[in-house]
């Protein structure tokens, strides 16, 4: 009998442990993801902000003007490494 409480008990008391814990997890990451998104977001404003104002040309979105830089920046790549022979 003495036994049983005993047990009781403890799964009470790690019940309670581990609700408090998830608790805590649930609310550091949410915390962290909430940073992340709004680090993010501020990057890709002001990225899209400079590629807007000095790389777009006539009439280009700013969707296409980084479209067609990562494509020139892949043949650069590509150009270069044709160059020393690793393709």
């Amino acid at each position: 009998m003495a036994r049983s409480k005993l047990v009781k008990a403890n799964e009470k008391i790690a019940e309670k442990v581990v609700s408090g814990y998830k608790k805590i997890e649930e609310g550091v990451v949410g915390g962290y993801k909430k940073i992340e998104t709004g680090a993010v977001n501020g990057f890709t404003k002001i990225s899209d902000s400079f590629v807007d104002e000095f790389l777009t040309k006539d009439g280009e979105t700013v969707e296409e003007a980084k479209a067609r830089l990562e494509a020139e920046r892949k043949e650069r790549e590509t150009a270069r490494a044709e160059k020393k022979g690793l393709l």
